[in-house]
């Protein structure tokens, strides 16, 4: 299945993040905006990129009681958005009344459902009294997730594989923790493989940040990237 390539904006303001956009203007579909942008320029942001003709990937996490996160998914709804973020550690409910106000609101945007944090492991799992491998605990979130009517989940690439045997067929599946083969670690990300292993893993859209941002020519980067996972 096709797989697609979404970087992360992972900057404090609009201005810093201005130049990496005009670099990668037709050289990528989709950016990622996360807490760090989004608590720093609101909404405002939002549009500003979508304006410059990118796709949106809102990577907001919501997790509340039930109604205040549909109440919250009916806001973002009004932004030009194409996916946004919510934990399944909120539990079916919560994803439920989320994809409700999703379904009246804006039909078309994909919820997706945050299973485990690329940067927890089993320890980091257990230190907050989950029991079991992360992989484990992934497959009973995404469990939970279909049966709330979410048609995407976040996931590490090591857990695609095994996803794709368990979720509906249609279930988008999107995966952090990608690192190019030949980068250096140093950053927080535990569960990781190369884009080209993602891809064959089942993975959707992979998401990318320092090893594009950090690069000298980072359209070069992108591209080669979206080379490799064709």
């Amino acid at each position: 299945m096709p797989c697609d390539l979404i970087v992360a904006l992972d900057y404090p303001t609009r201005a810093a993040a201005a130049p990496l956009l005009r670099q990668l203007r037709g050289s990528l579909r989709w950016v990622k905006i996360g807490l760090q942008l989004f608590t720093a320029e609101g909404p405002d942001v939002v549009r500003a990129v979508a304006d410059e003709g990118f796709n949106v990937f809102l990577d907001l996490k919501l997790h509340d009681i039930p109604n205040t996160v549909a109440r919250a998914v009916e806001s973002l709804a009004a932004l030009p958005i194409g996916m946004l973020t919510l934990h399944a550690a909120g539990g079916r409910e919560m994803m439920a009344a989320a994809r409700t106000a999703q379904a009246a609101t804006r039909p078309e945007l994909l919820l997706l459902g945050v299973t485990v944090l690329t940067s927890l492991d089993a320890a980091a799992l257990a230190e907050i009294g989950v029991p079991g491998t992360p992989e484990a605990q992934v497959a009973r979130l995404a469990g939970l997730a279909a049966e709330a009517g979410l048609r995407g989940l976040v996931c590490s690439p090591l857990e695609a594989a095994a996803l794709r045997a368990q979720v509906p067929a249609g279930m988008q599946l999107v995966t952090p923790g990608i690192r190019p083969a030949g980068e250096e670690g140093g950053d927080d990300q535990k569960r990781v493989l190369t884009p080209a292993a993602a891809a064959r893993a089942g993975a959707n859209y992979i998401v990318v940040g320092r090893p594009i941002l950090q690069a000298k020519d980072p359209a070069a980067a992108a591209r080669a990237i979206r080379a490799e996972l064709a």
